[in-house]
């Protein structure tokens, strides 16, 4: 089994959110991490930056939205 560590990338530096996820969902109001044995959490205002899967590690960013982007 695959569980992934998230960590959250901001201008001051970066910061572990969550370790042992199972599950990733991008919604519109950030993105909603879940594991095993926790309740599932929503990292409101994020994006993903980007993923390694040798690593195990998800990095996310505040997300910045500007007047022309939409959220489906």
């Amino acid at each position: 089994m695959c569980q992934m560590r998230v960590i959250m990338e901001t201008a001051t530096g970066s910061e572990q959110i969550m370790e042992d996820v199972t599950g990733l969902e991008v919604t519109a109001e950030g993105i909603r991490l879940a594991s095993m044995f926790d309740e599932p959490r929503l990292i409101s205002g994020s994006a993903v930056k980007k993923i390694d899967f040798l690593a195990t590690i998800v990095t996310l960013c505040p997300r910045e939205l500007d007047k022309n982007d939409t959220i489906d």
